[in-house]
């Protein structure tokens, strides 16, 4: 057999597992698709008209009752069978803006794009800066800006699998206009530019150092930074997108933003676990959630009942922890109480009313070290950079920090 009929012949193999996985998980996980469509907020509408569109996708948006002054806003970018109707009920970010008075964008894949209704984070003409896909985002997310007084300084972006992977093509490409985003079970960007490529970067580990994949961010744009601050999240047990994924994008972006590929704290909840790296500040610029036992999807916690942000359904999983809402207070956007899924709290106030089933690092003792030198003017001096290596020798030596 010749090269093009073994890489034709593997494609179709390839192809044919990523449909296995996603029926499965369709056709097995409760409720159906159609209960969750049954629960669509009432105020998501279509906006059909917001720029040249060069990436052919449909835009809906979601606006509050009560919607802050000068509001944030968050793009929020579905997965692979996915519509923006699913994405709004399955993530809880429409519920979650009626009490924070924050707006949200939900850009939709079409079919001709896509037979599958994946975004298109693996076509070199839709990922790159003012083409393609990549730019109906952005005229999208410019239009919302402008109609609704949007505080430039607070748009957000988070996806999910594809969509995932499309948040990290906008934070490449755009990362003059996204303060932080949010990337649960997504890729990094740049490692495909064809489908049998993303395939292999779903199905295999993948080979690359945080340098290269920091060049290709830093290649993207005409940007210099700031950079944007990123949440990361995969399940250990993903079989869609190897849990491998978010590690690469972690390394990415530490490069990207200077820091150590290290990181700075790490610490368990339950299965879960928590890794953080801080800049020399000692602000967390980038958090990683790795869900012990989780499939692919995107984390909920809905033993709050009617209060839970979210409705567990296909690619939707109840894993007693809510990215929705972690992501948020992540982003500076707030808090809902858990009893009254109604009171809130100041934004940029991200550890107040923190869920009892989210772990609460705030007083790692390498935070607090961090603070202190913060404090005392001496991050900034190379001395001080010994004296915390120092004090971290310790604390690891000691079992605190590890």
């Amino acid at each position: 057999m010749n090269g093009f009929g073994k890489n034709f012949e593997n494609l179709a193999h390839l192809q044919g597992k990523f449909e296995k996985l996603i029926g499965q998980v369709t056709k097995t996980a409760p409720p159906p698709a159609e209960v969750l469509r049954q629960q669509v907020p009432s105020g998501l509408h279509e906006v059909r008209s917001f720029g040249t569109n060069p990436g052919n996708l449909r835009m809906h948006l979601y606006v509050p009752a009560r919607m802050a002054d000068k509001p944030p806003l968050v793009v929020a970018l579905h997965g692979c069978g996915q519509n923006a109707a699913d994405y709004a009920v399955g993530t809880g970010w429409s519920k979650l803006a009626e009490h924070l008075g924050f707006v949200v964008l939900y850009p939709e894949q079409q079919a001709a794009n896509n037979p599958k209704s994946c975004f298109s984070w693996f076509v070199p003409g839709d990922v790159r800066r003012d083409v393609g896909e990549a730019y109906s985002i952005h005229q999208m997310t410019q239009h919302v800006v402008a109609a609704h007084g949007i505080d430039r300084s607070r748009v957000f972006v988070t996806g999910l699998s594809a969509g995932g992977a499309m948040a990290n093509v906008m934070l490449a490409a755009y990362p003059d206009t996204f303060a932080a985003g949010a990337i649960i079970a997504g890729l990094p960007y740049g490692t495909a530019a064809s489908v049998q490529d993303a395939f292999s970067a779903m199905f295999t580990d993948q080979q690359h150092t945080p340098s290269s994949l920091g060049d290709r961010v830093r290649s993207a744009s005409p940007a210099s930074g700031p950079w944007p601050r990123l949440s990361i999240w995969h399940g250990a047990a993903d079989q869609v997108v190897r849990p491998g994924n978010a590690d690469l994008i972690a390394s990415k972006w530490a490069d990207v933003h200077g820091l150590s590929l290290e990181p700075s704290f790490e610490g368990r909840h339950g299965q879960h676990i928590q890794r953080r790296w801080n800049s020399a500040d000692g602000d967390t610029l980038i958090e990683s959630f790795t869900i012990g036992g989780m499939a692919h999807g995107v984390p909920l916690d809905a033993s709050a009942g009617s209060a839970a942000f979210g409705m567990p359904g296909p690619f939707f999983i109840d894993a007693s922890i809510s990215s929705t809402q972690q992501i948020a207070r992540f982003w500076g956007l707030g808090e809902v109480s858990l009893d009254s899924a109604a009171a809130t709290m100041p934004a940029g106030t991200p550890e107040a009313g923190l869920r009892p089933d989210v772990p609460d690092y705030s007083n790692d003792p390498a935070n607090v070290i961090a603070a202190a030198f913060k404090a005392a003017g001496l991050t900034s001096s190379k001395q001080s950079g010994a004296h915390i290596s120092i004090i971290e020798a310790a604390l690891k030596a000691a079992g605190i920090k590890h």
